[in-house]
């Protein structure tokens, strides 16, 4: 097995023995599922690039070097072909996507094997091993070594080329037998999840591969806070071809999401009838029947016949949403009944649709909730819903799909209510969640760990005739040391906020939940145990700290210890009160509990730590005189 980042740079050496260069890249042919290698390339003398054909000149390749089977004078020089790329020009540290994880991730190396005299690729390494062996092959067998001595292994995560698509070249005159092609193969919920983890060039790359239809389907499928984004970013004729493929309600919801003058000009560029469908839903209040409905509706009248009404299915109404329920309409529009695909499978062709029909229809308003709405699916089971205005007219359906995304956007919401983690929108809001996403806190932690080093710098000489430069500095010291170990007192504060929302949503009864005895009981071992390590680890810090006096070292252990333990009491008795407050209905904020947590156990740290500096370092001095 040989790998691209080893062979790199290795020399390259003529049938006389002679080095002639060193490997700067290799290439392979695009079109096989284990693509061999083709060409050589190589920086010969003055680092002059040259490239070779692989068959025609290389004759053995080995762990130290390649030898060519031809002296110097004979090699000729071949040329990159349209279905070949470089290795490390073109894959190495790029972004793929792994078609079969739907992922987007970077190749950390290249795995190759040698074959009946032929070098092919395996794979791409994306995993942790494949960037310590990058840094040098001593360094991946360590971690491997040390893994093994924990008791895990360091496996490779190799891609197999023909589950790789690639992101960052222009692959408009190369045509791969895995580029893009892949992801038609794709179904288009699968395409979406790689979508959303790629950059709005890199999507719109994609998109430049996909059909109309394919496309339509895959924004279809995007969470809603991509959609408007995707469509804004393609031109206004292709995105109008887009909006055209996709069902009106989902088409609706998009245009509604966009400026008003790019909104007008896509749909002045669509079809007619699309536009009107799309225009007509755009006139209902968002979070309503109406505007989560589809105008496509498959309706016929009671003097039709079941032959009548199958071949109309076969001819005109094949491609339309919620083919499963047949409405039946009056000719002015107005909902008579509802026929099942069963009603029309199991009955005779002549029978007259009249004879089949279910009069008794549960349908909404255009202005009902959209939570109702699905509830009333779900409680009926039902498939699809009519929606019909106050004359009894059909104005459309609410799809089985559509309640299913309303009762998973509604889940959501009442769960961050419940935990304290919803949040407005807006420039303000934004930057506000932002700030308090976990692990925000490092933000916080680094510039006031710069601060302090400003202020700490000058005031450190105040008395250099004095070993311990008084106590006052010697404080200081104290806060340095704290700033840097404040992350495991904050971490651990959001630690406790997480385990308190983990049992809210768990939703446990009441005589099950512990008692704040308990609780508190709990939260303490755990507590001592983290309140030991913390405090070897302060010691051990204050004795290897620059500038410090390792006189601190066990105040300053012992005082991260019993911080690290108040932390966690304040945490319990914090989840309690959440708990009681959740209990008797009001409402929880996550965020609160976690920024409350953290910042009783940050303002304990930081005065203790300047505290007992101070007092420690001035009972020393008054000791000596």
């Amino acid at each position: 097995m040989f790998y691209l980042t080893q062979m790199l740079g290795k020399p390259v050496v003529d049938a006389e023995g002679e080095t002639v260069g060193r490997i700067s890249d290799v290439a392979i042919a695009t079109g096989e599922v284990f693509p061999r290698v083709t060409s050589l390339a190589f920086l010969g003398p003055n680092k002059t690039p040259f490239m070779l054909s692989w068959r025609k000149f290389v004759a053995s390749v080995d762990d130290e070097r390649i030898v060519l089977g031809a002296s110097w004078p004979e090699l000729r020089f071949s040329y990159l072909q349209p279905d070949e790329l470089l290795l490390a020009r073109d894959l190495l540290n790029k972004q793929i996507v792994d078609t079969q994880g739907m992922k987007v991730v970077r190749v950390n190396d290249l795995k190759l094997s040698e074959s009946r005299g032929q070098l092919r690729l395996l794979g791409a390494e994306v995993g942790v091993r494949g960037i310590l062996r990058g840094l040098h092959p001593i360094v991946e067998n360590a971690a491997a070594r040390i893994a093994g001595l924990l008791g895990s292994d360091l496996p490779e995560n190799l891609i197999a080329w023909n589950y790789m698509d690639l992101l960052d070249r222009d692959l408009s005159h190369v045509r791969l037998s895995v580029t893009h092609k892949r992801l038609h193969e794709l179904h288009p919920a699968d395409v979406a999840d790689v979508l959303e983890q790629l950059t709005p060039s890199q999507r719109a790359r994609v998109f430049e591969h996909l059909d109309n239809v394919q496309a339509a389907l895959t924004v279809a499928e995007l969470e809603d806070e991509y959609q408007a984004d995707v469509i804004d970013d393609l031109g206004s004729q292709r995105a109008s071809d887009i909006l055209e493929e996709m069902d009106p309600d989902d088409a609706a919801d998009i245009i509604g999401d966009l400026p008003y003058d790019k909104a007008e000009a896509l749909l002045r560029l669509m079809g007619v009838q699309e536009a009107r469908a799309v225009r007509s839903l755009l006139g209902y209040r968002e979070k309503t029947a109406g505007g989560i409905m589809t105008p496509e509706v498959t309706t016929v009248t009671e003097e039709m016949s079941v032959q009548q009404v199958i071949e109309y299915l076969r001819t005109e109404a094949a491609d339309r949403e919620g083919i499963y329920y047949i409405y039946v309409v009056e000719d002015d529009g107005r909902l008579e009944g509802v026929i099942s695909l069963r009603d029309l499978v199991i009955s005779d062709p002549q029978t007259p649709v009249a004879d089949i029909v279910s009069r008794d229809v549960t349908s909404v308003g255009p202005d009902d909730d959209q939570e109702e709405v699905a509830e009333t699916m779900s409680k009926y089971d039902l498939l699809a819903l009519p929606v019909v205005d106050e004359t009894g007219k059909l104005l459309g359906i609410v799809t089985v799909d559509d309640a299913l995304e309303v009762m998973e956007e509604e889940s959501a919401e009442d769960l961050a209510l419940a935990t304290g983690t919803s949040r407005e929108h807006g420039p303000l809001a934004n930057t506000w969640w932002w700030l308090v996403r976990r692990s925000a806190w490092m933000l916080v932690w680094a510039i006031a760990f710069v601060i302090f080093l400003a202020v700490r710098s000058p005031i450190g000489d105040i008395a250099p005739g004095n070993p311990f430069r008084g106590p006052f500095a010697v404080g200081l010291d104290m806060l340095v040391l704290s700033l840097i170990l404040l992350p495991v007192l904050l971490r651990t504060a959001e630690e406790l906020s997480s385990r308190t929302l983990a049992e809210l949503i768990e939703g446990e009864d009441e005589d099950e939940r512990p008692s704040l005895g308990t609780r508190l009981a709990r939260e303490g071992a755990i507590g001592l145990v983290a309140a030991a390590v913390t405090g070897l680890i302060a010691f051990g810090l204050a004795l290897v700290a620059p500038g410090i006096e390792p006189v601190v070292a066990w105040p300053f252990a012992a005082v991260t210890a019993v911080a690290t333990l108040v932390t966690v009491l304040i945490g319990g008795l914090l989840g309690h009160t959440a708990v009681k407050r959740s209990i008797a209905g009001k409402r929880v904020s996550g965020t609160g509990l976690a920024i409350t947590a953290m910042a009783i156990g940050t303002g304990v740290y930081l005065a203790l730590s300047f505290a007992s500096g101070v007092l420690w370092i001035a009972t020393i001095l008054a000791e000596l005189g």
